[in-house]
């Protein structure tokens, strides 16, 4: 009788150990920002027309393309699933448009796109992103995750760069109007003349609600995007699919994620100092700001603050 007992502790036991290694190990699976897809061997403007196909196929829906410098083209999607999660939680607006980009290497045509399941969690999304992993792995192919050395699910959802730099929750507000109808044309009337060196990638209206979703080039002083880029995306693998950065509309505010948490949370490995360094581009956040305060329409009257338009 002892002897089975013994051996019946010994059992759960065992089972406990596993169980702990096996919750250890999924609670520090680690996620990367960009996706690495299949290889291409044709031409740059083959492969960009291959990808679209492609994408077209898995009932994508591109809604924008942007080309920030030569040899280099980004292709904005969305689908149902995206939709219909914005939707439901606000926060998932950022992410209602997946970024695909191709970029010209020495080794040819490089594809690379947005980790919907890690910035689900940096934009601290609840629902499942699951279906548009599996869709974007099925239209081009999932070879690694990169960017990053990677992040939990957890340092995600609490995601800062260092002390005083902001949070998710930490927005640009950038502007304020009497409806969402003044806003929206506001900030169309803003792109579409050119203010703070900015103009119109693709707008993305989500049904149902007050939000609509503007992906913004940039292209003026320090906020602009081929600058940035060069400075920071130095690597083999190209983080392109970085770019165009998105303001909101949500209801009569024009609001936008902080430049210093988004383009930490697309480079979290980036160094403070050097070279390639944040200290090399100190001006952009506030040279950002700017540009996407003009694009809402407003007024900069402070090179620290955005100026919120007037409540009329």
């Amino acid at each position: 009788m002892r002897s089975a007992i013994s051996r019946f502790g010994l059992l759960v036991c065992t089972f406990l150990v596993l169980l702990g290694v096996f919750s250890s190990s999924f609670a520090a699976e680690k996620l990367k920002p960009f996706v690495l897809a299949n290889g291409s061997d044709s031409d740059f403007a083959s492969t960009v027309e291959r990808v679209t196909e492609a994408l077209e196929a898995q009932q994508f829906t591109v809604v924008g393309e942007y080309t920030p410098y030569e040899q280099a083209h980004i292709v904005i999607v969305t689908n149902d699933d995206l939709i219909a999660l914005a939707a439901k939680e606000s926060n998932a607006a950022y992410m209602s448009a997946q970024r695909v980009a191709i970029t010209q290497t020495e080794k040819g045509p490089q594809i690379t796109y947005t980790n919907p399941a890690y910035f689900a969690h940096a934009y601290r999304v609840s629902g499942d992103v699951g279906p548009v992993t599996k869709k974007l792995a099925a239209a081009l192919g999932a070879v690694e995750q990169f960017g990053s050395k990677g992040l939990t699910a957890r340092k995600l959802r609490k995601y800062h760069y260092t002390f005083g730099m902001e949070y998710f929750d930490d927005p640009l507000e950038l502007a304020r109007y009497d409806s969402h109808r003044e806003a929206l044309n506001a900030v169309e009337a803003s792109l579409a003349n050119g203010r703070g060196g900015t103009s119109l990638v693709y707008r993305l209206d989500i049904p149902h609600s007050d939000i609509s979703v503007f992906g913004v080039a940039l292209s003026e002083g320090m906020a602009d995007d081929r600058r940035v880029m060069e400075v920071i995306d130095y690597k083999a693998l190209k983080q392109t699919a970085h770019l165009p950065y998105e303001l909101l509309v949500v209801g009569r505010e024009v609001v936008a994620l902080a430049p210093r948490f988004r383009i930490a949370v697309n480079f979290p490995d980036l160094r403070m100092v050097g070279e390639h360094g944040f200290t090399q581009i100190m001006a952009t956040p506030d040279a950002i700001n700017k540009s996407l305060v003009l694009a809402a329409g407003g007024e900069w009257k402070d090179k620290n603050f955005a100026a919120m338009s007037p409540d009329r």
